[in-house]
């Protein structure tokens, strides 16, 4: 899953980016509102992490344009404001959730979870297809009640193939959402961790759909 933080702090910019990274999460990070409305204008992210207090271009202008111009992936704002009309503002603009400042990461992560969770119409951090069991919070895999050791890169594609279960993703969007901006998009390497996930999961989950793409089903529902 690909993330994009918008924080002028660079501390905090950092502090999110890393914890999101050690989630297990891509992660593009702006540290002013014009850069961070372009990525998200731009960039397909299945979340953003939005201060609102940012130079050149505030977070409720940069979400209000967003919005606009139909970009609907769920945000999550910080605000160290304590006044309610500020996260007001920001809900009305097209905010999911809010965290205010100081906040503790655990909470950051447990909230980007839940929305991520929610826009792909998940209710809890437990996604399941057949025999195949992964967690979001713990980033563990179980198969048949044993667990399953990938690599990052391989959760996460495993993560977002479950998380729109039973549809057919495009290689060209796996690509966009696992990997940051600046890796080369015409790389065949989702080929080949693809291969390896067969492998590593031993179940017939996951399948290719020649010239659209892969998908995850339950085994007896296969396309």
């Amino acid at each position: 899953m690909r993330l994009l933080v918008v924080e002028d702090d660079p501390d905090i910019n950092r502090q999110i980016v890393t914890a999101l990274q050690d989630s297990g999460y891509v992660v593009d990070s702006a540290k002013d509102g014009e850069e961070g409305h372009y990525l998200g204008d731009t960039e397909p992210y299945d979340a953003v992490v939005l201060d609102l207090g940012l130079p050149v271009l505030d977070g409720v202008s940069v979400l209000e344009k967003w919005r606009r111009a139909g970009r609907k992936m769920p945000v999550l704002i910080l605000t160290a404001r304590d006044r309610w009309s500020d996260k007001v503002a920001g809900f009305d603009a097209g905010a999911d959730d809010y965290v205010a400042k100081p906040f503790h990461m655990e909470e950051v992560l447990a909230r980007v979870r839940a929305l991520l969770r929610r826009s792909a119409g998940h209710a809890t951090s437990e996604l399941t297809c057949g025999p195949v069991t992964l967690d979001t919070k713990s980033a563990r895999v179980i198969v048949n009640g044993t667990a399953v050791k990938l690599t990052s890169l391989e959760f996460r594609l495993l993560a977002y193939l479950m998380h729109h279960k039973g549809k057919v993703v495009s290689r060209t969007e796996l690509v966009e959402h696992l990997y940051d901006q600046d890796f080369d998009r015409d790389s065949n390497t989702v080929e080949v961790f693809i291969g390896r996930l067969r492998k590593k999961l031993g179940v017939d989950v996951l399948h290719t759909i020649r010239g659209m793409g892969y998908c995850v089903t339950e085994p007896d529902n296969a396309a």
